[in-house]
């Protein structure tokens, strides 16, 4: 009696899970492309048990179990890299083949999403488009001297979420995704007025890029710093506020770890100090001394920015933090890029959802972020920008503190990591300290002041200015070649 007990109870166990296995279906398909890759998402209404299976040529095949109708439901959007999809039933089996015909190589990648507050069960296939993700985040090509006119500051702006991704929604269903692109957009109008700025996107359209990847496409673009935008969210829906964030130390600590591990991007991390190292007996510890020190420059300089970020933001919105915060963020992954990410205020808020919508508000925010950015780069501006010609060309004069004064406090306020003497990456992001000094010369030259930043060497900067080392050394009276981040140097001009 036991035994047909339990046979019947395995049995009904099994018929159970047949039905439910054999009631799944495929109930719309949703196509969502960006520059170097295409989601593919399948709507379906029960856990997907699928596989990926051998690519033939360009054809890519996806099998799903428990599927008895060969049919895909409603279809939207389009992408160039997918040709078409099709679907056919397997012969003996109670499962489908979807058959994805691609225009390009590619590579796959599926998965299973659990059911969100918008969508339900979802099989997602990503495609890669391997010769447009290789154009997408190209290692950057070294600057071309921008000669006695100087080149454009370039602020790459990220405009948070994206395509399938619509962000945090707020009561009214507004999406964060159109909140980041309308600002990002202004922003960027603003910088692309203002002589000496050029502003880049890491996306121009509704599309996604995955956040890891967006600090490459800012490094591809020789970006001088990184800002994403975005809109907070949060249960208690009476949380309201700006707020700026940085790269936690923690995180970009990491990522200096992860980047030694891959010697294939140091070049392209190092730049031109990479020819140096790479023919060193100590390559490794000269690489990560470099990398520390530019990390050191890109987190003080992201600091620095975010809080004359909040303090523009001050005077347009409510803060919800008044100091920058620090947090372990994809975006701000990358510890050779100064990286802030701004949250325009709480869309979860039933009132700032609505101040948000508003193209004033939009423009409020940007002008903000706009006047910190300029105000940052004026002060402190790339040694071979036009910012810094027009700065050295000036007649503003210098502060009344000495050249000794202003080096014991830079060097006072520079982190104990920052010791080493060695030359770190992004050489091009050099800053000039100070104007011109035409009350001061010395001979038939006069001096101008320039602040040393990672990537710099005393050789770097006597060629830079065709000035002899000796005589760098002997106007600053340096008593060998060792120069640190943050000196501020005399350099004759002629």
């Amino acid at each position: 009696m036991n035994f047909f007990r339990m046979f019947g109870l395995g049995l009904c166990l099994t018929l159970c899970s047949f039905v439910v296995l054999a009631a799944n279906k495929i109930d719309s398909v949703r196509i969502w492309p960006s520059p170097d890759s295409t989601r593919v998402v399948f709507d379906v209404e029960q856990k997907p048990v699928f596989r990926l299976l051998a690519k033939q040529g360009s054809l890519v095949t996806l099998e799903i179990d428990g599927v008895s109708e060969p049919k895909l439901g409603k279809m939207s959007g389009a992408s160039e890299l997918v040709k078409s999809i099709r679907v056919q039933k397997v012969a003996g089996k109670t499962s489908i083949r979807v058959l994805l015909d691609l225009s390009r190589e590619s590579t796959e990648k599926a998965f299973a999403l659990p059911p969100s507050d918008r969508y339900g069960h979802r099989l997602v296939l990503d495609l890669t488009d391997v010769q447009a993700e290789k154009a997408f985040v190209a290692p950057p090509q070294p600057r071309r001297t921008a000669g006695s006119s100087g080149r454009d500051i370039i602020i790459a702006i990220d405009a948070g979420h994206g395509g399938h991704d619509p962000g945090a929604v707020g009561p009214k269903g507004t999406y964060e995704k159109h909140i980041t692109m309308a600002v990002a957009e202004k922003l960027a109008a603003l910088l692309n007025k203002e002589p000496g700025f050029k502003a880049v996107q890491t996306r121009t359209g509704d599309y996604y890029i995955y956040p890891s990847k967006r600090p490459d496409v800012a490094r591809s673009k020789q970006a001088d710093l990184l800002i994403s935008i975005h809109a907070d969210a949060a249960e208690n829906r009476k949380a309201s506020g700006a707020s700026v964030w940085v790269l936690s130390l923690k995180r970009a600590t990491t990522e200096v770890g992860r980047m030694m591990e891959q010697t294939e991007q140091h070049s392209e991390l190092l730049g031109g100090v990479a020819e140096v190292i790479k023919d060193s007996a100590n390559e490794r510890y000269l690489a990560q001394t470099v990398l520390d020190l530019s990390m050191n420059h890109s987190m003080t300089t992201g600091f620095e920015v975010a809080a004359s970020v909040l303090r523009e933001l001050d005077s347009v919105t409510k803060l919800h933090k008044k100091q920058p915060q620090a947090a372990s963020l994809g975006v701000l992954k990358a510890p050779d890029i100064p990286s802030i990410l701004v949250e325009t205020g709480y869309i979860s808020n039933h009132n700032e959802e609505q101040k948000l919508k508003t193209a004033s508000h939009q423009q409020k925010l940007a002008n903000a972020m706009f006047r910190a950015l300029k105000k940052h780069f004026q002060q402190s501006p790339p040694a071979d920008s036009a910012l810094a010609q027009w700065r050295g060309k000036s007649n503003l004069q210098m502060p009344a503190e000495s050249a000794a004064a202003r080096n014991s406090s830079a060097s006072a306020s520079l982190p104990a990591s920052s010791s080493p003497t060695v030359s770190g990456p992004r050489s091009n992001t050099a800053t000039v300290a100070g104007p011109a000094l035409p009350a001061r010369s010395e001979g038939s030259a006069r001096l101008v002041t320039h602040k040393v930043k990672s990537g710099e060497s005393l050789s770097m900067l006597a060629r830079k200015y065709g000035v002899p080392m000796s005589r760098l050394r002997q106007i600053n009276q340096l008593k060998s070649d060792n120069i640190r981040i943050g000196q501020t140097l005399l350099v004759p001009q002629s």
